[in-house]
């Protein structure tokens, strides 16, 4: 079992990420931080936040953006990305096994995960673009 030290920036930081609707940015959660009335350093939020992902307390979510996202969820999802807009919402539909071992026979690999990234257009974006 790993070992884990919430140092209070850790905790400050975590909170946010935990509470964020969203899937803040490292400088989402630096602004969310200076809300709430913290002085932390750049380089204290981005340690903590490798911190939370290596103790698998929070996912990075690398979503062909230029910059990393935060999710606290780290049970079994997806995401799907605005192509307009950038939002991120979760995708619940299971990955179909069979799928995975396809990809494991096509390379070779023997698959121990997927994280796959959807791309659209939100309701939202959509409905702007009718009018």
């Amino acid at each position: 079992m790993k070992t884990i030290n919430l140092t209070t920036q850790r905790q400050a930081v975590y909170d946010i990420v935990r509470t964020a609707e969203d899937h803040p940015t490292a400088a989402d959660v630096m602004n969310r931080l200076v809300e709430r009335g913290h002085s932390f350093a750049y380089g204290t939020v981005y340690n903590s936040l490798r911190y939370l992902t290596d103790k698998d307390l929070i996912r990075e979510l690398k979503l062909g953006e230029t910059a990393s996202r935060y999710d606290a969820r780290t049970d079994d999802h997806q995401h799907i990305v605005c192509e307009v807009c950038g939002r991120v919402d979760e995708v619940m539909t299971a990955i179909p096994e069979s799928w995975m071992t396809q990809v494991a026979e096509e390379t070779g690999y023997e698959v121990a995960g997927a994280h796959i990234v959807v791309e659209g257009v939100c309701a939202e974006c959509k409905s702007k673009r009718k009018k």
